[in-house]
């Protein structure tokens, strides 16, 4: 028989320490012939990225020895950190930038010197002994990016094949390495506003000859360009609307597929991958219809699409070989794994679990998809989580506090895999509603393109309207709303703390705070970024200022926590400590926790762990409920 607990106060069989607890990331699935490779981060090896190796009937060995780290830093958010060919792996290593050569059981071997550049989204060229990757130069006061070679015996910082524009990505070679095909964009797009794709010939004296731009626009975006078997040139175009596949033929481009759905997500990060070829005929792609992610196999030649039966709402990561899919799939009740799927018997087998969860399915609340009415007689979806846990019941009429989550970006969306930083809350006695506000992707580019010139209003009225909507429906305490975030959902939540009186509680993880100061002092890749969605700067300086939490501090007059990675180059720790000193001087209870080591976002273990029961500590000093558990105690100033 349950016990009654007010909501907030139920004790979980998930603690914050479980978050981390041999859980790992998992990113970027290849084949290297018959074997499989990826990447996984490991919170409990002070956040490394390690690259890891199953061969045929073998077991999964690590292949990056420590304290080598296989990240990189191109665009402050990386990818693309490594590429395996004929059993020798090449990767950059975070600590120093360099690029190393590591074959089966030797030590790693750097081939590019000491200084700062940074490499990433690398392909190999065997026939001549190169990689072709994506250069970032950090030594002039203006960075520079790049397409180079880098010889894989060892080369100092490369040689520069193309140069010119504000960003490359993805250099791809054909079959034959005769062709090579990479994307291209300037300032002030970013990768989901316009690109081009670019094709070249590659030339006996190992440059780049003839290149033409064969696909995009400034308001067309290129994403993932691919070859196919016999060396057709694909690619994703959102010129339809949707992020849909099409292919170079005979001089002209042709549709793959038509179909009102997202082949892929925001480009943030290199070497994203939602298609593979199988055969020449069959592609295995991942797609996103109303925020619901499925795995089917698309006929080249008709366009005809199947649908694979598969357990799996979520698919972040496609590869293809040997017949099979490799990819990267989760749901509401399974979590992130990595899969091997037998496309002819819609089988798979798991090669690897983030987290190993042995939570019983009786404590699992799982995501419920909602559209809910917002501003301007427009909708919203988001994801609807109930408090669940059966050894725990509420008071009679009593209706549970709601934590409306806010994703970064905040061109990125809300993912519908079991996640255990939800149920933590949720087995608490929390309601939590995962926000894809307007301007989110997996709902076509108009719904995307909703939050240019109007981020801080149209995000902040969704989540707004998301917990009223709730509220409304006798499923979230209207007196008991609280909001977080982090990065862009950390502006959010500061915006919405600041410009509504909806919340009663909020957290900003490395959120935006002064947005006059970030557009000067963030890194080139979205230094620009604001232009589409608040105006150019200097221009629209009063733009920037009516939105930004900091300028109406005297507004905000609800209680916040502020947790801050000290070396995050995306959204400086200044953007935190002056909204925390404005907050204490004017007496609204605040605190502050800010963490050596770390950037935009935490990847310690013990770091997850102090940000989780901080908030939870938080909120129950806020709301007025007792945690349940040994918790450590959290400095707030001006708290009662």
């Amino acid at each position: 028989m349950s016990k009654t607990l007010p909501y907030g106060s139920w004790p979980s069989p998930i603690s914050a320490r479980s978050l981390v607890a041999k859980a790992v990331a998992l990113a970027e699935p290849s084949f290297d012939g018959r074997d499989i490779l990826w990447l996984e981060g490991r919170p409990e090896e002070a956040g490394r990225t390690v690259v890891v190796r199953l061969t045929a009937g073998g077991v999964p060995q690590d292949v990056t020895p420590s304290p080598m780290n296989a990240r990189t830093r191109v665009h402050e958010y990386g990818g693309g950190s490594y590429t395996a060919a004929k059993g020798t792996v090449f990767f950059s290593n975070f600590a120093d930038g360099r690029l190393y050569r590591q074959e089966a059981g030797r030590e790693p071997v750097a081939i590019t010197a000491p200084g700062e550049m940074r490499y990433a989204d690398f392909v190999a060229d065997l026939p001549r002994h190169r990689l072709i990757a994506v250069r970032e130069d950090h030594t002039t006061s203006e960075v520079v990016n790049t397409i180079v070679s880098v010889r894989m015996e060892g080369d100092r910082y490369g040689e520069v094949l193309v140069s010119g524009a504000d960003f490359y990505a993805a250099p791809r070679l054909s079959p034959d390495g005769s062709l090579v095909a990479f994307l291209t964009w300037n300032h002030p797009r970013m990768p989901w506003d316009g690109t081009e794709i670019m094709l070249g010939r590659m030339g006996d004296d190992g440059q780049i000859h003839d290149m033409r731009q064969v696909a995009g626009a400034d308001d067309e975006s290129i994403l993932e360009p691919a070859w196919s078997p016999d060396g057709r040139l694909t690619f994703l175009s959102d010129r339809s609307g949707f992020w849909n596949l099409y292919r170079l033929e005979d001089g002209g481009v042709r549709a793959l597929l038509k179909r009102d759905a997202e082949f892929a997500g925001p480009a943030f990060r290199l070497a994203g991958q939602h298609y593979a070829y199988l055969t020449e005929g069959v592609i295995a792609a991942a797609l996103c219809e109303d925020g619901v992610w499925k795995l089917g196999l698309i006929d080249a030649a008709d366009g005809g699409l199947t649908l694979l039966s598969l357990p799996f709402t979520d698919f972040s990561a496609v590869a293809g070989g040997g017949g099979g899919i490799l990819a990267i799939a989760a749901s509401s009740t399974k979590p992130s794994q990595l899969v091997l799927i037998d496309p002819r018997k819609g089988a798979y087998d798991v090669l690897k679990v983030a987290q190993e969860v042995t939570l019983g399915e009786d404590f699992i609340s799982p995501a419920r998809p909602i559209t809910f009415p917002t501003a301007g007689g427009e909708v919203a979806h988001a994801y609807h989580y109930t408090p669940k846990n059966p050894d725990f019941a509420p008071p009679v009429g009593e209706t549970p506090p709601l934590l409306v989550f806010t994703h970064g970006g905040p061109t990125a969306a809300a993912r519908p895999a079991l996640d255990l930083g939800v149920q933590y809350w949720t087995t608490r006695g929390f309601a939590v509603v995962d926000v894809d506000y307007r301007g989110s992707t997996g709902y076509g580019r108009p719904y995307r393109d909703a939050l240019r010139g109007r981020w801080g209003v149209v995000d902040v009225e969704d989540v707004v309207a998301a917990a009223r909507h709730l509220a409304d429906e006798g499923l979230a305490d209207p007196r008991r709303l609280a909001i977080r975030g982090g990065s862009a959902g950390g502006y959010t939540t500061l915006a919405a703390l600041t410009f509504t009186d909806v919340f009663a509680a909020g957290a900003s993880y490395y959120g935006l705070s002064d947005l006059t100061t970030f557009v000067l002092e963030t890194h080139k890749f979205e230094s620009r970024y604001l232009d589409s969605l608040l105006g150019p700067w200097p221009e629209a300086r009063e733009v920037y200022e009516e939105r930004s939490p900091l300028f109406h501090v005297e507004d905000l007059t609800t209680p916040v926590i502020f947790f801050q990675g000290l070396e995050d180059r995306i959204v400086p720790p200044n953007q935190a400590e002056v909204m925390f000193e404005a907050l204490r001087a004017r007496n609204v209870p605040v605190a502050y926790i800010a963490y050596e080591g770390e950037g935009h976002g935490f990847r310690r273990s013990e770091n997850i762990i102090r940000s989780e029961e901080a908030e939870l500590v938080f909120y129950g000093r806020v709301m007025g409920f007792t945690p349940a558990g040994n918790l450590p105690d959290v400095p707030i100033e001006n708290m009662p």
